[in-house]
């Protein structure tokens, strides 16, 4: 019973919930949701698989479930996505590492498995720490019978506001019908798109210059969304770490006048100082950056005074436990952050999760496409946005219902990585 206490006790110090106590001075759900882990009994992980090759229609997901599986018969779902072959040679590699230990002690295997994998902070070896991370809040949701966000210290915020991600929706792209797409997300409430119409020009000048004609092609499309939405519209602009220093501060002088939400990874993540050079040189709010992973490479940012925005992926930067310190940290700077959510649905309600807890959630990432066609063939309970927001769900766990089809049609299929 005292090893069992000791556990939980190191579960809250290490994985975040230490802040709950804080928390309950302000009104959050501190009491209950601490009470409610110290009776989760010990779990042993007995059991991994992973659910991928998922296919909607035809077409193929880049995406990965990772099941973990304890012996008292609660199972645990996360997931990362992208290179999924290499993500299974990780997690085969470091089975024994997970089979047979505590299912939510979590610090020891984000380090166990970072210190084996030299790796560093980045690449498969993260991705499947993300995954595993995730899983393992599912656990703890569920033996407590509370959702993640409560564990996280409670519903900050009742819902979050959501823009949507793409070129295209529906049939139209925005280089033909960026008004129609624009007033197709007005109807439905949603208050912001992000895009990307600098890419084509960067792939063509490998990023080393733009000409003042392209600068105003560019434009196009932020003038005519803008000039259909008016100023209760949010325009965030994707650049996928394509242009060097000079090329960026031309881009952002010319999208000053028309105050876009972000720009969005415009340089390279590896030299923070460049990003403080851009931040003091322009009015546009400066957003990094989903490729970052730990708490470690964000410390730097916001150091470094490198961005007034943090995106962040919870499939890449090491799971829920990592995501909450990161933005944690970034609120004692008063900078608030995204979520980064072009995978699939454990990462939708992962993120609407810590969205829903934490203090700094500025806007979420979504897409119209998946949570109004993919997802719900995967999962029965598919958080849908109301009005541009969308509410975390109540059940236990990330509190996902999935659906049966897709395995049984051979539209994912299941790999076993260990038992034990």
């Amino acid at each position: 019973m005292e090893k069992r206490n000791m556990l939980r006790r190191d579960f809250i110090k290490n994985a975040g919930l230490c802040s709950l106590g804080t928390l309950a001075a302000n009104g959050m759900l501190a009491e209950p949701a601490t009470a409610a882990v110290n009776t989760v009994p010990e779990m042993k992980i007995k059991k991994i698989d992973v659910v991928r090759d998922h296919k909607f229609q035809g077409r193929s997901l880049q995406q990965m479930w990772v099941r973990l599986y304890t012996d008292n018969g609660i199972v645990g779902v996360g997931e990362t996505y992208w290179n999924t072959n290499a993500q299974v040679g990780v997690l085969r590699d470091k089975k024994n590492m997970i089979l047979g230990h505590d299912a939510i002690e979590m610090t020891t295997f984000m380090d166990d498995i970072r210190n084996d994998s030299w790796g560093g902070s980045s690449g498969a070896d993260m991705k499947i720490i993300s995954a595993i991370n995730m899983a393992q809040w599912d656990i703890l949701g569920k033996a407590a019978n509370m959702p993640v966000y409560k564990l996280l210290g409670g519903k900050y915020r009742p819902q979050l506001r959501l823009y949507n991600t793409s070129n295209a929706v529906a049939g139209m792209t925005m280089e033909k019908d960026a008004e129609k797409m624009t007033r197709f997300f007005m109807d439905k409430g949603i208050k912001g798109v992000k895009i990307w119409p600098y890419d084509p020009v960067a792939a063509r000048n490998k990023g080393s210059y733009i000409s003042p004609a392209e600068r105003e092609q560019c434009l196009d499309w932020i003038k005519r969304i803008r000039n259909t939405a008016g100023k209760d519209f949010e325009i965030g602009l994707e650049f996928h770490t394509r242009w060097n220093l000079p090329s960026a501060l031309k881009i952002a002088k010319d999208l000053e006048p028309y105050d876009v939400m972000w720009l969005e990874d415009i340089l390279g993540e590896d030299n923070m100082e460049t990003y403080s050079i851009l931040c003091r040189d322009t009015s546009c709010p400066v957003a990094v950056s989903e490729r970052l992973a730990t708490k470690f490479r964000f410390r730097e940012v916001l150091e470094r005074k490198a961005a007034d925005i943090i995106i962040l992926d919870i499939a890449w930067c090491g799971g829920i436990s990592e995501a909450k310190k990161i933005v944690d940290m970034a609120d004692a700077y008063y900078i608030p952050f995204a979520t980064h959510n072009y995978g699939g649905c454990v990462l939708w309600m992962s993120s609407i999760h810590l969205g829903t807890a934490a203090h700094n959630c500025f806007i979420t990432e979504s897409s119209w496409e998946m949570y109004t066609n993919v997802f719900p063939y995967f999962i029965k309970n598919v958080p849908v946005p109301v009005n541009g927001f969308v509410s975390a769900p109540e059940g236990p766990g990330l509190g996902i219902e999935f659906n049966d089809e897709p395995i049984k049609n051979g539209d994912a299929i299941v790999e076993i990585i260990g038992e034990i």
